[in-house]
């Protein structure tokens, strides 16, 4: 994809399409050194400039001054993508030229993007176009996270704000450039990671208290949308997640999506999905994931994250979800899309060298952290085999560790092709991880192969785990699940698991519904599916379907 150029970025509205956006907006006029917003402002208005100049502008702060980003004119208009988002806002804009201007609400706005296709489209572009420069820029400084880049709270951290797409800097504590910013600023190792933004300083900073901070957690609104019942509930921000959101939004639905940890879920995690319908040369995970929430955005879903859902209700009362921070949330449907949870090894330390040595995913975060030094990949499905050849490529000398006798039995035969061709990947069958060796990060591991007939200590920078998922459905009370903690749905349900509930509503579970009547699964926790990204987002796609049928038994929803 190309670089966005300005114009992208700054396009200018024709007189036709000024005259549509009148119909959404109400007139005003400013006067030089008016602010029209701040950094770190909750919500703000798109504001079209019919005869007013502006400037925007990072603040000033620490060893920062002020930098002038972008001059604006007539037929121009103001606002980020967080204008979709519900982020806080990152810069400030004020006026050098008086004159006239155009103001349209959030609600107004929601409409815009809605009816007016052609506006839409001509705004998004711009939106992302300005998210871009944000992230490569100057503008990026306006938020910075300063820690050590082999600390797990901070590679957390850094991860997050890289799913989300969050515009801002990194600082290396690890260098002399780093500690010496760290000092000037009198931060101290019990700090770390510090997130730093134009308002507050967090310290021992956590996705949690960082995307608070942001505006991204949940929040519940008294009278407003955070008190009303929601049409659905998503709980999972991976591939079927995010189809779901999609297409819930799309199609009308008020939908709020729950994320735990990262929007993206495990698929953000692949270095490039190749077989995906449309993608000829492939797509990292992490790309096709950041498109599909600014599409789910662009339709007016509403994204969470970090926010953990801890239970659902499925009283006759009605559904609702709680979360670990204690709000409830009501719902007309819920689909449950949390995916499968890492597995790990059973070996001494491996917490302790998780994000300091040990990583779930293979991205560029991950792997400008470690090439071109020597790092071993522990899996023997597809997923491992991409993470092997996007290592390589990074120049890193690669051991693909294979419990089984034969790569070819999980992975796709392109891949096994590649990976014999390539010289830097060394491939280990019947072979497994026997010890984790290092101080504060890890340097070695020990190979046993054949049983332990051989061993072998090999220098590691990292570890990159492969070896598969298990369905995070402990949480769940009251909905049917497997021998193996997988979610049942329709015809997969036993007759046992269907309760008298379902006698009483005179039909049967539809595509993809529990046992809890309106409570449906998709993805990799639903028993049965493919554990493919492809259909991932069929199955979140197709639930909405049913969804509605949910719904119209329901009848129309309450007005807030």
């Amino acid at each position: 994809m190309s670089s966005p150029t300005g114009t992208d970025a700054f396009p200018v509205f024709d007189d036709g399409q000024l005259a549509r956006l009148r119909d959404y907006a109400s007139a005003a006029h400013v006067e030089v050194g008016q602010l029209l917003f701040e950094a770190g402002q909750a919500s703000y208005d798109l504001v079209v400039l019919e005869s007013a100049t502006v400037e925007t502008f990072r603040e000033g702060s620490g060893e920062h001054s002020e930098a002038i980003l972008a001059r604006l004119g007539p037929g121009q208009f103001l606002g980020e993508l967080n204008l979709l988002t519900g982020q806080a806002t990152y810069l400030s804009t004020r006026v050098v030229e008086a004159g006239a201007i155009l103001q349209i609400n959030p609600a107004r706005f929601r409409e815009l993007m809605d009816r007016d296709t052609e506006l839409s489209d001509f705004i998004l572009r711009a939106l992302l176009a300005r998210r871009q420069r944000l992230r490569t820029g100057e503008a990026a400084r306006s938020v910075e996270l300063i820690g050590s880049a082999f600390s797990a709270p901070t590679m957390t951290l850094r991860t997050w704000l890289a799913r989300l797409q969050v515009p801002h800097t990194f600082t290396d504590t690890d260098t002399a450039e780093g500690a010496a910013i760290a000092e000037a600023l009198a931060i101290t190792a019990d700090d770390l990671p510090v997130f730093l933004t134009p308002r507050t300083t967090l310290r021992r900073a956590t996705a949690l208290s960082a995307s608070q901070e942001l505006g991204l957690a949940y929040q519940p609104t008294p009278g407003g949308r955070g008190g009303v019942i929601r049409d659905l509930v998503i709980v999972g921000g991976g591939p079927a997640g995010l189809a779901a959101a999609v297409y819930g939004a799309s199609e009308g639905l008020d939908s709020l999506l729950l994320e735990a940890v990262a929007i993206g879920g495990q698929a953000a995690a692949s270095s490039r999905i190749e077989n995906y319908l449309g993608f000829t040369s492939g797509i990292s995970g992490a790309e096709l994931t950041g498109r599909a929430t600014i599409q789910a955005q662009k339709f007016g879903a509403q994204l969470n994250s970090p926010s953990a859902v801890v239970a659902i209700n499925t009283r006759a009362n009605g559904l609702s979800v709680k979360l670990s921070d204690g709000n409830d949330v009501a719902a007309r449907a819920v689909i449950i899309a949390t995916g499968a949870r890492y597995r790990t090894l059973p070996l001494p330390r491996w917490q302790e060298f998780e994000g300091a040595g040990i990583y779930y995913a293979a991205t560029e975060l991950e792997v400008r952290l470690v090439a071109p030094h020597p790092v071993a990949v522990v899996g023997g499905a597809n997923s491992a085999g991409q993470a092997a050849l996007f290592l390589a490529a990074a120049g890193s000398i690669v051991e693909l560790i294979v419990r089984g006798a034969d790569i070819r039995k999980d992975m796709s035969a392109y891949l096994a092709d590649r990976i014999s061709a390539n010289p830097l990947i060394n491939v280990r069958l019947r072979s497994e991880v026997s010890a984790l060796i290092g101080e504060q990060h890890l340097s070695e591991i020990t190979v046993s192969q054949n049983a332990g007939a051989t061993t072998e200590t090999l220098p590691c920078r990292a570890l990159f785990s492969f070896i598969g998922a298990v369905p995070p459905t402990d949480w769940l009370d009251g909905i049917y699940l497997d021998d193996h903690g997988f979610i049942p749905t329709d015809a997969g349900l036993p007759e046992a698991a269907l309760t008298a509930t379902w006698p009483h509503l005179g039909r049967r579970p539809l595509p993809f519904e529990t046992s809890a009547p309106g409570v449906f699964a998709v993805g990799d926790v639903r028993a049965g599916s493919m554990k493919r990204v492809a259909a991932a987002v069929g199955e979140g796609a197709s639930a909405v379907r049913s969804v509605h049928q949910v719904l119209a038994t329901l009848g129309p929803r309450a007005k807030p």
